[in-house]
């Protein structure tokens, strides 16, 4: 339950206390003067000879910083009137001469300061407040404002990656009218990089930049590319340090890369097998972090050289290699491993990832 106004605003950016209520407020102050009045002459055999205004000071003082300068001002004048009548001799006469003249020039000069000082720390103190009221209205536009930017920026990142799914979607189905098989071939690939890009779009881009856990990243996209190929027979293990992120603008090229090699490894190496197993291994190294992709195929032919080879996939994932500033390698593996097969190895530099707060 929210508090009312009056007690949840501080007192002081309240003032002057109610401007809508003026018969209240100039009723106050005139209840401040008699009440200045009284105790000055309560306390008249206890002051010494010539202080006739040592109790309407603050009644003016406060008239003023209660109510305003208006009611200052009429404070001022039945204060020292009273005092005049009062308390300056001869009392109960208003003497003119020149000590009384001295005595009133010098009460109104202090009480006009008194006024105009309260008066402009009240002018400072609303404006103050109203600049503080704006500050707070600005933040709450800005909030809503990056609220909505950032809903309506992920609702932009759906849509591409959709519409990326949907053209790869749309390729798909040209192959249904088409016979030469390298154009399938060609076609079909295309599709298949198209909807790993929207995926990735989907799922991996925010608008504040955030940082990509690399273990989650690479287990996503490894088991989309496994359930996209339908071979069921082919196993696929993970395994990545821990403690990883990938920055954002790493991921497609990466997510890509690694998509090929997995590609390659699903129809080259182990095409003619019923059964087989595909690695991927994500570690740290002294220059950075390296991403291997090996099966346990048939292998790469002995004339084949990687750095001449006209694959399409290939040279997609040399060029964006070279864009992440990334080194390539793709090779069998060791005779002295005990295991056959291929080996594509990715190593991309610190600049593209950095460590888990």
């Amino acid at each position: 339950m929210n508090r009312p106004v009056l007690f949840s605003t501080p007192f002081i950016e309240r003032l002057p206390l109610i401007p809508e209520r003026p018969l209240v407020r100039y009723g106050t102050t005139a209840a401040l003067c008699i009440l200045a009045a009284w105790l000055r002459w309560e306390l008249d055999a206890a002051f010494p000879p010539g202080y006739p205004y040592l109790t309407f000071f603050p009644a003016v003082i406060l008239s003023s910083f209660l109510f305003g300068p208006r009611p200052g001002i009429m404070a001022a004048v039945i204060c020292g009137f009273f005092a005049w009548y009062l308390f300056i001799p001869p009392r109960f006469g208003l003497a003119l001469d020149y000590k009384s003249l001295v005595s009133l020039a010098f009460y109104t000069g202090v009480v006009a300061v008194d006024i105009a000082l309260v008066h402009l720390m009240q002018r400072f103190n609303a404006r103050l407040h109203l600049a503080q009221e704006e500050v707070r209205l600005l933040a709450e536009e800005r909030g809503v404002l990056a609220e909505r930017t950032e809903l309506l920026f992920q609702e932009l990142q759906h849509r591409v990656g959709n519409n990326l799914q949907m053209i790869g979607a749309v390729l798909s189905l040209q192959l249904r009218g088409l016979e030469e098989p390298t154009a399938r071939r060609a076609i079909a690939n295309a599709a298949g990089r198209l909807q790993v890009i929207g995926r990735i779009q989907r799922q991996l881009y925010r608008p504040d930049g955030e940082l990509v856990p690399l273990d989650r990243f690479v287990h996503d996209l490894s088991g989309q590319v496994m359930d996209s190929s339908g071979r069921e027979d082919i196993a696929c293990k993970v395994a990545v340090e821990p403690g990883i992120v990938l920055r954002p603008d790493a991921a497609v090229p990466v997510a890509l890369i690694l998509s090929e090699a997995m590609a390659n490894a699903l129809e080259h190496g182990l095409a003619a097998r019923d059964s087989g197993l595909i690695r991927i291994d994500v570690r740290r190294q002294s220059e950075g972090i390296a991403f291997s992709v090996e099966d346990d195929g048939a292998g790469l032919a002995p004339d084949f050289e990687p750095d001449h080879a006209e694959s399409i996939g290939l040279r997609i994932s040399r060029v964006l290699s070279r864009q992440l500033e990334a080194r390539l390698t793709l090779e069998n593996l060791p005779c002295d491993s005990g295991r056959s097969g291929a080996k594509m190895t990715l190593h991309l530099p610190p600049s593209r990832f950095a460590e888990a707060e």
